[in-house]
């Protein structure tokens, strides 16, 4: 009875059971207590609730823990690290590659481990916008870009020309896009041209072998948001399954088996302001959340949609206003991330100095879980969550690219001197219609 208890959750469940089965027979012998065999489920679940709390508070202990383990080197043209996604690691294998959107209209691909520059990819005159990996090849890099087109390149070649080009319709230009957990279909969202806003769908099927071929849309989604689609994500296990923000404040979540738009639009969530990002999070990700262009955050679980259950968990007006952070300050939201061991949701923001706050959500509101600082020198952009080995990757304003682990040590004892760029690249916020129906609130 005296072991620590475990941290991991079902070791705790298995833990308890443990407990339960040497202290039970003994109990009827114990005229001190009432207990019976038939608490046990209830003793269970309490020491089980017990085990996740403290999995929660050990994930929570490990993220105010990160430090900085690694650094790029700085590039000869500085740029703004606008997005960041790491490839998905081969069986037994760790990530190996890190792709970098960059404010330069280049793609920069780096080594996990070290943070040497491997590739980089440049698409002037367009501009690029996001970066993801291939889920099943760690080598297919995407992004979409402002000429009308997703282009997909194999860091696996010497050629810094993209393997294969998905093109849109004549007055396309996409700020936003993610491919499915299959790899089956890409979807992209364009800005906002003669009141037109679209979701365009490709065949993500056979890149490799039909290089250089430009592919058509598979067709679009017009008419579920009036504005910029300034965010796309599918579904993390669903492949059906996705999410869009705009500009216009509204969520989107879509099943795309449907055989038209109204059909497949299975919810509307209203944010009230421009959306700057979106993910989804929950035991079988069934809820979808949101951050916007002025720092708010709204929570939403569709799996309540048929039930008289409000979807909303939480919603906060500004989070700066929310989170009591003692001798510094909230000054924007990066974005979102969700810990599936721990099941917890977590927002990052941060400073304009660098700091970087990790704030804890519940439906009862949001804390402070701690703060990383020396790292960044200006306003950070991006980051990317690697739970495999619980690593944070971070880019920002400063050009720098860094990598923190929990309890690392920077072996480069070099003063780190400001570093903040001049860029042209502005966040470009709208002014929102706060008259815009919702169909699912």
């Amino acid at each position: 009875f005296f072991l620590s208890p475990p941290q991991d959750v079902i070791a705790g469940f298995l833990y308890a059971i443990l407990i339960l089965l040497v202290f039970l027979p003994f109990v009827d012998q114990i005229d001190n207590f009432n207990l019976t065999y038939k608490y046990a489920p209830l003793i269970i679940i309490t020491l089980g609730s017990a085990f996740e709390m403290a999995a929660v508070e050990k994930i929570e202990e490990q993220l105010a823990s990160l430090r900085i383990a690694k650094r790029s080197a700085l590039s000869e043209e500085p740029a703004y690290l606008l997005d960041i996604d790491v490839s998905t690691p081969a069986q037994s294998e760790g990530s190996r590659f890190v792709a970098v959107s960059c404010s330069n209209k280049s793609i920069r691909v780096y080594n996990r481990d070290t943070l040497n520059l491997l590739r980089e990819y440049s698409s002037c005159p367009g501009i690029l916008n996001g970066v993801k990996f291939a889920h099943a090849c760690d080598s297919l890099v995407f992004s979409a870009c402002s000429d009308g087109t997703v282009k997909c390149w194999d860091i696996r070649l010497a050629t810094e020309k993209a393997v294969q080009v998905f093109s849109g319709y004549p007055s396309n230009v996409f700020i936003s896009f993610d491919i499915n957990c299959s790899d089956l279909i890409l979807c992209a969202g364009t800005e906002e041209v003669e009141k037109d806003t679209f979701l365009v769908f490709w065949d993500a099927r056979g890149v490799t072998d039909c290089a250089s071929k430009t592919k058509e849309p598979l067709g679009v989604y017009s008419e579920s948001h009036n504005d910029d689609v300034t965010k796309i994500c599918f579904h993390p296990v669903e492949p059906n399954l996705v999410v869009s923000g705009s500009t216009d404040g509204l969520v989107n979540v879509f099943d795309i088996n449907k055989d038209n738009e109204d059909d497949a639009l299975i919810s509307t969530c209203n944010s009230d302001s421009s959306v700057s990002f979106i993910g989804w999070s929950g035991k079988d990700y069934k809820q979808v959340y949101c951050t916007t262009h002025d720092e708010s955050f709204c929570w939403w679980d569709i799996a309540r949609l048929d039930t008289e259950e409000p979807i909303t968990l939480l919603r906060v007006l500004d989070v700066r206003d929310a989170v009591c952070i003692e001798n510094d300050s909230l000054h924007y939201l990066v974005g979102g991330l969700y810990h599936e061991k721990a099941d917890k949701l977590f927002l990052m923001g941060g400073t304009s100095t660098g700091h970087i706050h990790l704030i804890s959500c519940g439906t009862d509101g949001l804390s402070l879980v701690g703060t990383l600082c020396g790292g960044h020198s200006a306003t950070v952009r991006s980051f990317c969550w690697n739970l495999t080995d619980e690593s944070l990757l971070t880019g920002g304003e400063d050009a720098q690219l860094l990598l923190w682990k929990p309890g690392a040590v920077e072996r480069s004892l070099a003063k780190k001197a400001s570093m903040k760029i001049a860029s042209s690249v502005q966040k470009r916020v709208r002014v929102h219609n706060s008259s815009l129906k919702s169909r699912k609130m």
